[in-house]
């Protein structure tokens, strides 16, 4: 009975050191207002690239200005139709994201160069066959 008794002691002294290991806040959180944030002044830029390859008909364009408030520019794609796609725009913190958008050409849809002739259902009957002669007798 002593051995239980001893074991039982250890384990609870055991759990108290564990309980009192466990990290406790000295006062409960303190919740501040956020901090201020100040509006940077935008930056200037320009930049444009274009992309044009017959081969694999990928066709494409983008140019775009901004003086630090007002960005304006202008992108256009070949489209699969045959045509040409130009959007030109101006974004600004007043007026947000303004488009015009264009297209330039006339829109095609060819014949596809295999069309699709299926085969008739019917199916000439499979040849009959005479049966076996009969199987002679050892």
């Amino acid at each position: 009975m002593t051995c239980s008794l001893l074991q039982l002691i250890l384990l609870v002294g055991a759990l108290a050191a564990l309980a009192s290991a466990v990290p406790r806040p000295d006062s409960p959180p303190v919740f501040h207002a956020p901090h201020p944030t100040y509006k940077q002044p935008g930056m200037p830029f320009d930049f444009s690239y274009a992309v044009r390859d017959p081969y694999s008909g990928n066709d494409y364009a983008h140019a775009q200005t901004s003086d630090g408030h007002v960005t304006s520019g202008s992108y256009s794609v070949a489209l699969p139709d045959g045509r040409t796609e130009i959007v030109e725009f101006t974004a600004d913190h007043d007026n947000g994201y303004v488009a015009n958008v264009a297209y330039e050409g006339e829109a095609s849809y060819p014949a596809p160069a295999l069309s699709y002739h299926p085969a008739p259902s019917y199916h000439a009957p499979a040849p009959s066959y005479p049966p076996p002669p009969p199987h002679p007798h050892v």
